[in-house]
């Protein structure tokens, strides 16, 4: 697929994620298409604040250059099998219409697994549709932020990872995955790498704040005034990291899922850890709040005894 002209690009789906990405490509002037079918009113008010198009799936599938599947871990297999069933059905369609008589690009961008990933690709072999398996790191775009789109792609077929980098001119980051082995798979392997720490060292701390606590309060500052003297940079990290966390929780329990199957038996059990630990805290937010109160409470004191500093 040669992109000369605006292409017209369905983000699925319009979560803070999805809806910050849909808003960098609508600012360049592309044409974003999503599906809000079953969404709530918050997701509804971001996709429009972003200039995304509500469209059906059978829309996604038939007008699409390319296809961003920015979803929960859980739902990135099942949405695929959706689209292409539609884009099976839209065939007839594509081909009947100039603008988007191009081949079709579907980039899977989800917190998945390399086995997960290329089971994904899979469904896709002998469709004519071409695939790149692609990993995020960062957060959503914002004001002179950009997170990156690590892609990758089948060693076959590099000309569909030089046309996914195409599309930073329109205000995306995307950083090819290229060298020995570099294949499908390899993006997410580096995406679950990278999570693997940052969230794993998130969900470490927020597990040894709440065990200090469960001894006694008296523990819990002892703990904090011990990481102010010895450790005070994971302590600076703990007053940043744990309440970006909070409203991200539920995200993250299927995500830790995923890591622990790309590490494998036995040490992957650290990361089946890490989702009890994020489905802990999504209890509390949804229940007493008790946990949270604790977290939020040992970050207020770190603040404060830094800021004194």
């Amino acid at each position: 697929m040669s992109i000369t002209s605006l292409p017209r690009i369905a983000v699925v789906a319009a979560g803070a994620m999805g809806a910050a990405v849909g808003h960098q490509l609508t600012k360049a002037g592309c044409t974003v298409f999503t599906n809000l079918d079953g969404r709530s009113e918050a997701t509804r008010r971001r996709a429009r604040d972003a200039g995304m198009q509500d469209v059906p799936l059978s829309h996604l599938a038939s007008q699409s250059n390319w296809v961003l599947s920015i979803l929960p871990p859980s739902d990135a297999y099942s949405f695929a099998e959706r689209f292409l069933e539609e884009y099976q059905r839209s065939k007839g369609t594509r081909a009947s219409q100039k603008e988007t008589d191009v081949t079709l690009c579907y980039a899977d961008c989800n917190a998945v697994n390399p086995e997960t990933v290329k089971t994904i690709a899979g469904l896709f072999a002998g469709t004519g549709i071409k695939f790149v398996d692609a990993g995020i790191i960062g957060g959503p775009p914002r004001e002179g932020y950009k997170p990156t789109f690590y892609a990758s792609s089948d060693p076959s077929d590099t000309g569909v990872l030089e046309e996914f980098v195409e599309l930073n001119q329109y205000g995306l980051k995307i950083v090819p995955l290229k060298g020995e082995g570099a294949g499908v798979g390899d993006a997410s392997a580096l995406k679950m790498s990278y999570a693997g720490i940052s969230k794993g060292i998130t969900g470490l701390c927020t597990t040894m704040i709440l065990a200090a606590h469960a001894s006694s309060p008296a523990t819990a500052e002892a703990l904090m005034q011990e990481l102010s003297i010895s450790q005070p940079i994971i302590l600076k990290r703990i007053t940043t990291s744990i309440p970006d966390m909070l409203p991200k929780a539920y995200r993250w329990v299927g995500e830790m899922e995923e890591i622990s199957a790309f590490v494998g038996s036995g040490e992957g059990a650290i990361h089946k850890g890490m989702a009890s630990i994020y489905a802990r805290v999504e209890k509390s937010l949804e229940g007493d709040g008790g946990d949270v109160d604790v977290l939020k409470d040992f970050v207020d004191k770190a603040r404060g005894g830094i800021d004194r500093k």
